[in-house]
């Protein structure tokens, strides 16, 4: 979304919904910079750690990051020959890892049942990488920011799970400590009982389970990028779902439905959050050029007054803006939420399209079926009050009394607020990117890589 600036005529104008050209996400853990250059002790381990890119043990590739961060903390020592009961508790943690839709495999579960056959430094080596992993895992899931497509920005508050996994040895139960870095949402926990229910109450290979199965363990994924604590005022709007819901003090006080981005990848919604500080009550519309010059301007050389007749101008940059008004493509109010990819809320004139069972219809940008509802509850004030900033006709805008957390989420399953766990079809097909991710037995050879480790 662009900053405001001038509009045809000299009031303010609004950026085009349109998403913005993609931006490569850095790689790597948020807390590895710190340790990269950390000085090592000239160790057996510490120089084994450092000896290569990579670093494999028994055929598995292990974090070497995530490694280099704990063992900093230790002098780059063994830790657990002496620490057999906090490595036996952490094992059978990670040997419990599909209880939260996580292959146990992805953190070398056959390895850890037969150490005794490797030599002590690999042993070492695995189990700590083994920990480390399925901590951040749970943390910040196994597919983390930093493995999806630039469109998928969603992320929890940063973690160090090297000291997470310090906190779970000096700890009477280490697996507990570990586990509790997982989500303890209603969704989340309704979605590890679901597991659990398909999994023990339908036979193996039954066509229906195994997709349902699919569903949660993605979804369960897909929590694992949240913040642990969500803000108790937040806008919420699910994508998959085709749903606003509006939360006050925890609890969902408005609900209504909206038109999302198309099937089409270019014109999907994407999944992030972001802060809304303002609404905009009868904006302009400054079309993307994309659009302009592949739906409109062509109109133009068989009707030439259809921009006129559709009330659109020439900018003197050479853009096209549609000017305010009740027909105008944002309706009536826009809500301001700065991001990069110029994705935000608004009316519009076309109501009928709520309707539609496929709402998926907009290049990306979130249409309100109820947005004058909406803009009251954010405002704190009548709706009156914003009837009568919309009567003016003017182009104008109000802050918000305080900046409300918007969370654009793509869930397939997840709890309703009547408590209900509700399924949709994976419409962008994006289930099916991260499913793979869970089990390395469903990664291509090329792909399989430590959880948390960065692609370049």
């Amino acid at each position: 979304m662009a900053s405001v600036g001038l509009i045809a005529g000299g009031t303010i104008a609004l950026a085009a919904c349109a998403p913005a050209p993609p931006i490569v996400l850095a790689g790597g853990s948020q807390f590895e910079a710190v340790f990269a250059l950390a000085p090592h002790a000239n160790t057996e381990l510490g120089k084994r750690i450092d000896s290569a890119p990579e670093l494999v043990v028994a055929g598995e590739r292990l974090n070497v990051g995530l490694l280099r961060r704990f063992y900093a903390g230790h002098g780059f020592a063994p830790i657990w020959t002496t620490r057999q009961a906090q490595a036996n508790s952490l094992v059978n943690a990670v040997s419990r890892a599909g209880d939260h839709g996580l292959a146990p495999e992805l953190f070398h579960a056959s390895l850890l049942r037969q150490t005794a056959t490797l030599p002590p430094l690999d042993r070492e080596l695995l189990m700590s990488d083994a920990f480390l992993s399925y901590a951040d895992a749970l943390a910040r899931g196994a597919m983390p920011v930093e493995r999806r497509t630039d469109d998928e920005v969603l992320t929890p508050e940063p973690t160090d799970v090297a000291a997470a996994l310090d906190t779970a040895i000096g700890s009477p139960d280490p697996a507990a400590v570990i586990e509790a870095l997982a989500p303890t949402t209603p969704t989340y926990r309704a979605l590890r009982q679901a597991l659990q229910r398909y999994r023990s109450g339908t036979p193996a290979g039954d066509k229906a389970t195994t997709n349902r199965l699919r569903e949660i363990e993605v979804n369960l994924e897909r929590q694992r990028w949240l913040p642990r604590q969500l803000p108790a005022e937040r806008v919420w709007v699910n994508a998959a779902d085709a749903q606003l819901v509006f939360y006050r003090a925890d609890r969902p006080v408005f609900s209504t439905r909206v038109i999302v981005g198309q099937d089409e990848r270019r014109n999907q919604t994407p999944e992030f959050r972001v802060a809304m500080d303002g609404i905009l009550f009868n904006p302009p519309w400054n079309i993307p050029q994309d659009i302009a010059t592949e739906e409109i301007l062509p109109k133009t050389s068989s009707d030439p007054n259809y921009l006129a007749r559709h009330n659109m101008v020439m900018l003197p940059n050479g853009g096209l803006q549609q000017l305010p008004g009740p027909n105008a493509g944002l309706g009536l109010l826009k809500f301001e939420m700065e991001n990069r990819f110029g994705v935000y809320l608004h009316d519009t004139p076309s109501k009928n399209l709520f309707s539609r069972d496929n709402r998926r219809i907009s290049h990306g940008c979130i249409r309100v079926q109820d947005p004058r509802e909406l803009a009251a509850l954010l405002m704190q004030q009548p709706i009156d009050t914003i009837n009568q900033a919309i009567a003016t006709g003017g182009t104008t805008r109000s802050n918000l009394p305080a900046p409300v957390p918007v969370f654009v989420v793509y869930q397939t399953a997840f709890v309703d607020s009547d408590g209900t766990l509700q399924f949709r079809p994976d419409v962008y097909n994006r289930d099916a990117e991260i499913w793979p991710h869970l089990d390395p037995v469903r990664q291509p050879v090329a792909e399989r890589e430590p959880p948390g480790q960065p692609r370049g």
